[in-house]
């Protein structure tokens, strides 16, 4: 993401292309809004508020639509929009199949963070998912180690999706 901020300043030669960079500009703000709330929300209470969550939904999805066609990237909307349903899907599955597991702010997250990657990229979503695991999973080994937590704890999801995706939106292209 930060690639292509960087790439669609340099390159803003119409009305256009500044419109659509602004509409960029603004999607990354409100990632990082709604993203650092929910993840400190989650991380105290285990929730991912619908009263948050559809707002940053409507706004992610509307301005990176806005971003992509402004700036004359149609397949940068086609991989938003692709990137939020297959990661919706994915959790959806992960959700249904064991119930204690994710709860189903983590799959509404999944379609807000799935629009960001899949802007980017395929990899991207690949990389934003595996490194929310990798540091899910880290945290839950660290909580055992120390005898703090369980292999049955509950541990927020959320931010480590949130983390990783924004780890994963600031490298490479």
């Amino acid at each position: 993401m930060l690639a292509i901020l960087g790439e669609w300043t340099t390159a803003a030669k119409s009305g256009w292309d500044v419109v659509g960079l602004a509409a960029l500009i603004a999607s990354v703000l409100a990632y990082l809004y709604f993203g650092l709330r929910l993840a400190w929300i989650d991380a105290r209470t285990h929730l991912l508020p619908n009263r948050l969550m559809f707002p940053w939904a409507k706004w992610a999805a509307s301005l990176l639509v806005v971003a992509g066609l402004a700036h004359g990237a149609p397949d940068r909307v086609f991989g938003a929009l692709a990137g939020g349903v297959v990661l919706f899907g994915g959790y959806l599955l992960l959700h249904l199949v064991q119930r204690n597991g994710m709860g189903m702010g983590d799959v509404k997250l999944a379609f807000v963070l799935g629009l960001y990657l899949g802007f980017v990229s395929w990899w991207h979503v690949l990389w934003g998912t595996l490194l929310a695991f990798v540091l899910g999973s880290l945290f839950a080994l660290g909580g055992m180690i120390a005898g703090k937590m369980g292999r049955k704890s509950a541990i927020p999801f959320g931010p480590f999706m949130i983390v990783g995706a924004l780890v994963a939106l600031t490298i490479g292209r």
